[in-house]
């Protein structure tokens, strides 16, 4: 069996914490790890990492390559960045082309497809539903990991099923998308009706076979090799692997699983998964609190302090605090639609930007000038490159910068300082075996991100 995590997301349902540049699927929730990590992690007691291929576009290579390659690095070469965003149907027919052309994959093999962003547990009775569903998945049929409600639930998708001879799967009868409260109550009264988690197992040659019946604007563009679809990619439709094929197929089977199951969609959803105190707070962070109940506050470094508080939702970033009231929080989505017509820059990104080489954060900007603290990584360098509205000075604070200036190369140690004129070409790098820390000072009358003539880079960035 093959593993295909579909990480290419950029949903922003949980801001200020997600961010177009800084998706949910590589946030973590106060334990270290994040839900990417959790995802490829929940998959390695069954399978290889050989088994497992990350699905994600060119903005989150260097994140995914990142977080994976810190639970094994062998991950690191198990990433598929797409030529294009597009949706899950073209995303995980490029994925199948892939096992297909260069892992030897036949028409026989299963493969699971999963979200990269959802928690589950308990982790063996998902990993034994698994096996259940290959089984069922070599017979020809799709299978839809299907989650028992709890609860009423207005924000998931719902699969009717009913009982088949196989006492680990029913057969599926309708999909129904997001139904109003009073119907979910129904849903889960009945018990015929499941959650859909969004997560699937197909064999390969039964999934081609019916992309071709049902949705053939996607199959005739995924024909041919690999080489041949990535160069089509572009044109295909934005469909998701719902529309595409499960709604349609009468080949799909749900197996019923017993666990505790969320997609993380909200910051309700988050406060349901994390640990509570005696006053049933869910707290993440540096957090004082008095007289406060039901409460969901998360922070960084910043103290944040409550008093008399009850079903409030407090999430504090560098740069942006949402309060809401627990049971609104679906409505985040309308408020970073606001924030973007407004040309507003939180939606898109925090104030510490991820980047191949490292990190950097904004400590300080004004007029004509910013402020930030890098990190670069040990043996990375950033681009050689140059700005046409700014002059820099860094100060190192922490390991040894070799920087390359005009034609001249300088190693610049622990509270030194060198100065980059505006228009000169330059090169930053960590020659050594620790994280090289510095602060940047840029003055100019642009201090713009995109204030940058890259004259090489080893990322292969534009």
């Amino acid at each position: 069996m093959k593993v295909i995590i579909l990480a290419g997301g950029s949903g922003t349902r949980l801001w200020p914490f997600s961010r177009n540049a800084f998706p949910k699927q590589f946030l973590n929730f106060g334990d270290g790890l994040s839900l990417l990590q959790k995802t490829i992690q929940r998959f390695l007691p069954l399978v290889a990492p050989a088994d497992i291929l990350i699905v994600t576009n060119q903005d989150y290579y260097h994140l995914v390559k990142a977080q994976a390659g810190a639970i094994d690095p062998l991950l690191e070469r198990q990433i598929l960045v797409e030529p294009d965003k597009k949706n899950t149907a073209p995303a995980i027919c490029i994925a199948v082309k892939y096992l297909q052309d260069f892992l030897g994959c036949k028409e026989d093999e299963c493969f699971l497809v999963s979200s990269s962003d959802h928690l589950i547990t308990p982790q063996s009775v998902f990993l034994e539903g698994m096996k259940r569903a290959e089984l069922v998945a070599k017979q020809g049929w799709h299978v839809i990991f299907g989650i028992r409600p709890h609860k009423p639930e207005t924000a998931y998708g719902y699969v009717k099923g009913k009982p088949t001879e196989n006492p680990s799967v029913w057969k599926v009868e309708r999909f129904i998308e997001k139904p109003e409260y009073s119907l979910a109550q129904e849903f889960v009264l009945s018990g015929e009706y499941l959650w859909n988690s969004g997560i699937f197992l197909f064999q390969i040659g039964s999934f081609l076979k019916e992309m071709e019946q049902y949705c053939p604007s996607v199959a005739s563009l995924a024909k041919g090799s690999f080489k041949e679809l990535s160069t089509r990619f572009c044109d295909m439709p934005d469909i998701s692997i719902d529309y595409a094929l499960m709604e349609k197929s009468s080949n799909v089977m749900v197996l019923p699983l017993d666990v505790s199951w969320s997609d993380v969609g909200s910051w309700d959803s988050v406060y349901d998964v994390l640990e509570k105190d005696v006053n049933l707070n869910a707290k993440v962070g540096n957090v004082l609190d008095i007289d406060t109940k039901n409460c969901l506050i998360m922070g960084g470094k910043r103290l944040i302090s409550t008093i008399g508080l009850e079903d409030i939702l407090v999430i504090e970033t560098d740069d942006a605090l949402f309060i809401g009231r627990k049971g609104e929080s679906q409505r985040v989505k309308h408020l970073v639609e606001e924030l973007k017509k407004r040309n507003a820059k939180e939606p898109y990104e925090h104030v510490t930007s991820h980047r191949p080489w490292g990190h950097f954060t904004i400590l300080e900007e004004g007029d004509r000038y910013k402020i930030k603290r890098i990190v670069v990584q040990p043996k990375q360098k950033l681009s050689l490159q140059k700005h046409y509205h700014r002059s820099e000075h860094w100060v190192v604070v922490k390991g040894t910068a070799s920087v390359t200036i005009g034609e001249q190369e300088k190693l610049v140690h622990e509270n030194e300082s060198i100065y980059v004129p505006k228009g000169c070409v330059h090169r930053l790098e960590n020659p050594g075996k620790v994280k090289l820390e510095l602060i940047e000072v840029q003055v100019g009358e642009y201090v713009g991100e995109d204030d940058i003539v890259r004259l090489e880079d080893v990322y292969q960035r534009s």
